[in-house]
C-alpha cells in the first residue's frame, strides 16, 4: 500500500510545509535558513531589512501568502523592531519569530507582549529553528480553524 497524498497531487510534487519571509541584514544567515528551511519543506523568501521586508509582504496578488516570518532586530535601514511593529498592524495573524545576536530581555518581553510568538538568539540550533516555524504555523492554522 503506497503513501497517501492530498488529493491531486502527483507523486513526484514536493509537499509544501508553509511559506516562510526570512528577514535578517547578514547573506551568510539568510542562506543558512533558506537551506534548512528549504530542505526541511517550507518555501522560503528573504528580505535584508525590514523595508525589503514591508515591500515582499506587499507585493503579488495576495500578500497575505505567507504562514511566518522570521526576523533579526538590528539591521539598517528599517530595523527588526520597527518592521516588527508594521507586520503586527497590518498583518496580525501572521506569526513573527525573533531570531537576534543580542540578549535583550527587556525588548523579548515588549516584542512577545505586541505579538511576537518566539524570541530565539543566534546561534540557533536546526532543530529549534525547525521546531519553532513549525509551532508558530500551527498555532496560526489553529487559530484560524477552532
Amino acid at each position: 500500500m503506497g503513501m497517501a497524498r492530498p488529493f491531486g497531487q502527483e507523486m513526484s510534487e514536493k509537499v509544501c510545509l508553509g511559506r516562510v519571509l526570512v528577514v535578517d541584514d547578514e547573506d551568510s544567515i539568510r542562506t543558512l535558513l533558506r537551506k534548512t528551511l528549504t530542505q526541511a519543506g517550507y518555501d522560503v523568501e528573504e528580505a535584508e531589512d525590514g523595508g525589503r521586508a514591508v515591500e515582499v509582504l506587499g507585493s503579488g496578488d495576495n500578500p497575505l501568502m505567507l504562514d511566518a516570518i522570521i526576523c533579526d532586530i538590528r539591521m539598517p535601514r528599517i530595523n527588526g523592531v520597527e518592521a516588527i511593529g508594521y507586520f503586527r498592524a497590518q498583518y496580525p495573524s501572521l506569526p513573527v519569530i525573533v531570531l537576534t545576536g543580542y540578549h535583550d530581555e527587556r525588548l523579548a518581553q515588549l516584542l512577545r507582549e505586541q505579538g511576537v510568538v518566539l524570541w530565539l538568539e543566534k546561534p540557533a540550533e536546526r532543530e529549534q529553528i525547525l521546531s519553532s516555524v513549525a509551532q508558530a504555523i500551527a498555532g496560526r492554522r489553529f487559530s484560524f480553524y477552532p
